[in-house]
């Protein structure tokens, strides 16, 4: 699961970290093989910036499940910070950690200058600042000077992240392994996992390609109560692609009637590989989404407004699954 940990309307920020640590618990007896969370700043909506402090706390939280980024956003943080943070991490919480990498700010200009001061971002940096973060993260090497303290030799596996072909290519051929950010820019989807299929380079980390694909999900009983339920999460779509961000709404009966042609498209473009419905049409969506790509895991993404819908969900969807890959 890829958790946004969204602030709701009339909730607050600990109320969001709350139901994170309920939700990671929650997948985790379901048996879902790992719980990461999103970097983003100077966004209200979202409570996950301080992205290794609250993996620290869920990891703490939790016993078995794999906990991570998804992603951290390089360009904003020196891969020696990086490494430092997740190194720790991985000594307390020895075999769990994961570090899903971005090459995208996930925030605004101003505030990523804000990050990393007045930092000039180069295309060549994301690559380069990768390769120093395996060198900080491997084994020490007889007189390297800068050496990360936790971090060396704790080798946490490094995941690269995108939603076009940049990070596709990149992840093949240093032989890591990739997550498509489908869950909200599905259109390159097809061409970029094919493309890491086709340019792999087994490596050290991983002999054949391996790929995470996002998948938003909205279960419940029927389809009618997923599609009223889905409706917080198409009026936070439209707030992003009109640039007015804020809080998870609650539901709204009828939110896309209301809607003209053009921001119903928008929704429905970001959403385009969402399974939203009851627990047949659920299972129908993932097993297409997951035949289609060929993905090794599916990572989804569950944004409702009540707390308690989105643990039932989340048990439908795992029911749905299992359900699928029996059949």
């Amino acid at each position: 699961m890829l958790d946004l940990v969204a602030v709701r309307e009339g909730g607050t920020v600990a109320q969001a970290l709350q139901l994170a640590v309920r939700t990671a618990q929650h997948v985790e007896s379901l048996g879902f093989t790992r719980y990461w969370m999103a970097e983003h700043h100077n966004m209200p909506g979202i409570a996950s910036s301080s992205t290794a402090v609250l993996i620290g706390h869920v990891a703490g939280a939790t016993q078995l499940i794999r906990v991570g980024s998804g992603g951290i956003m390089l360009p904003n943080h020196a891969p020696l910070v990086v490494a430092e943070a997740f190194g720790t991490l991985a000594e307390l919480y020895p075999g769990r950690i994961d570090l899903g990498l971005g090459r995208a700010p996930g925030t605004d200009g101003m505030t990523m200058r804000a990050l990393r001061r007045d930092r000039v971002e180069t295309e060549e940096d994301f690559p380069r600042d990768v390769m120093e973060l395996q060198r900080l993260l491997g084994p020490a090497q007889p007189g390297q000077k800068l050496v990360a303290t936790p971090g060396a030799g704790t080798n946490v596996p490094l995941w690269l992240l995108g939603s076009s072909l940049f990070s596709a290519q990149l992840a093949a051929h240093l032989g890591l392994p990739y997550a498509f950010a489908s869950h909200f820019a599905p259109r390159m989807l097809q061409q970029a996992v094919q493309l890491y299929r086709d340019l792999f380079k087994p490596s050290a980390t991983l002999d054949k390609p391996y790929v995470i694909v996002g998948a938003p999900v909205i279960a419940a009983p029927t389809d009618s109560e997923a599609e009223f339920l889905a409706s917080s999460t198409y009026q936070r779509v439209l707030g992003i692609v009109t640039g007015k961000r804020g809080l998870l709404p609650p539901p709204v009966e009828g939110f896309m009637e209301g809607l003209n042609m053009a921001e119903r498209q928008a929704i429905e473009g970001f959403l385009a590989v969402a399974s939203i419905g009851g627990p047949e049409r659920v299972q129908q969506r993932l097993q297409i989404l997951a035949e289609h790509t060929g993905a090794d895991e599916l990572m989804l993404v569950c944004d409702i407004y009540d707390g308690d819908l989105r643990l039932r969900s989340l048990d439908i969807a795992a029911q749905a699954l299992r359900a699928g890959y029996a059949g």
